[in-house]
């Protein structure tokens, strides 16, 4: 836990220097990851009903008026690329989530009515690989 906090440190030292360091991986999607784990405080929403419009800083921009947007996210389709309809917005603290809920929750964006919860979290029973399980294997003769 101590690594992970040092490297958390070295991350958001290094997002505010004017000239990044080559040797060290300061990636946008990593601090958001690192601030969720060490903290322990924020609180993820599900955005569902969302327009096929709506784009991650859009969406960002309408939750942003409610308090500290760290990461907002749409799930968008592999094949088409296209949205599916539905995000997830963390925000830094518990308090900004539930003013969220409380505000947005059956309000229009972009011409439709959006639905906002807490996210659950994933379950990770299934590697996301469809099983092929083929057909029913022949009852017993007696």
């Amino acid at each position: 836990m101590a690594a992970l906090r040092q490297l958390s440190k070295n991350v958001m030292f290094s997002s505010h220097l004017s000239k990044p360091n080559p040797g060290f991986l300061t990636s946008s999607s990593l601090i958001p990851a690192l601030f969720i784990s060490c903290r322990g405080i924020a609180s993820k929403l599900f955005v569902g009903g969302l327009s096929f419009y709506t784009n991650e800083q859009g969406l960002s921009e309408a939750f942003s008026q409610y308090g500290q947007v760290i990461e907002a996210t749409i799930v968008m389709d592999r094949v088409s690329d296209r949205s599916k309809g539905f995000g997830f917005v963390t925000y830094a603290s518990e308090d900004e989530a539930e003013k969220a809920i409380a505000e947005m929750n059956g309000k229009p964006l972009n011409g439709r009515v959006v639905f906002v919860d807490y996210a659950k979290p994933r379950s990770r029973s299934s590697s996301g690989i469809p099983i092929a399980r083929g057909p029913p294997e022949p009852a017993p003769q007696n």
